[in-house]
């Protein structure tokens, strides 16, 4: 594995009753690119279709519950160079995708999607969450001295080799609990863990697409308590750890989720 011009990339997808949307989004995906579909425990044909559509494609079961653990089993399955993080709503563009290496390749560490920097945008935010997701935003960038434009949107990409800094829950650890990082705090997780390790942070202009089948597993409010949660959560472990030397991120797999 390195750091080449050309990386091989793998496009992890956490999915749990998504049938109807992979039918559409999996032949837009780069032919090249390793496909991990991270199953949920799905009731319809999630699995089925993915193996129909995309033979090659490698299916993962996630070990325990929630987004974050679902993408956790992914980056352990992934091989490639990059990580591209890719929901199976329909609502992430694979056009992009190109986009999030080039900013890699170009020297991020991690490149951040974001709805906020032209020409991104979103079919799909209200103006509830936008309203939310600004205060949030604000919040994250007065403690952590960053410039974040958009903390809490899901499309990201990064080079393999930091997935040891980044201090997730192992996948086949505490299986049945959910832990630390397990849920949709997984995406201000992940920012917050990059800035404690000392990444270079690289934003991506995206446009966020309207969901096409079903209905979004997002909560407006509970989700938005645990963002908040979240990141006074990892500025108290980032300044810590900072104060004792050390890097800033750490082993969450005993961090079973209160």
């Amino acid at each position: 594995m390195g750091r080449g011009a050309d990386p091989k990339v793998s496009i992890v997808i956490p999915a749990r009753n998504e049938a109807r949307n992979l039918e559409m989004i999996l032949p837009e995906l780069p032919g090249a690119a390793e496909i991990i579909l991270v199953d949920g425990h799905s009731v319809d044909d999630t699995v089925e279709i993915t193996k129909r559509l995309l033979p090659s494609a490698v299916v993962v079961t996630q070990t325990r519950t929630g987004k974050g653990n679902a993408l956790a089993c992914g980056f352990e399955a992934a091989t490639g160079d990059v990580v591209v993080m890719f929901d199976a709503d329909g609502s992430a563009d694979p056009a992009e995708i190109p986009a999030f290496v080039e900013t890699l390749v170009r020297g991020a560490d991690f490149a951040k999607g974001t709805r906020y920097r032209e020409p991104g945008g979103s079919d799909d935010i209200t103006i509830l969450r936008r309203l939310g997701n600004s205060a949030l935003n604000r919040l994250a960038n007065l403690l952590y001295d960053t410039a974040f434009s958009d903390l809490c949107y899901g499309y990201n990409a990064f080079w393999r080799d930091i997935v040891p800094q980044l201090g997730l829950p192992a996948a086949n650890a505490h299986a049945g609990r959910r832990l630390w990082g397990d849920g949709f705090e997984i995406e201000t997780v992940l920012s917050c863990r990059v800035v404690g390790a000392g990444l270079k942070v690289a934003e991506v202009p995206s446009f966020e697409r309207r969901r096409v089948f079903g209905e979004t597993n997002l909560r407006t409010f509970s989700d938005g308590a645990r963002v908040l949660r979240t990141i006074f959560s990892e500025y108290h472990r980032y300044r810590t750890r900072r104060r004792s030397g050390l890097p800033g991120t750490g082993d969450l797999a005993a961090q079973e989720l209160a």
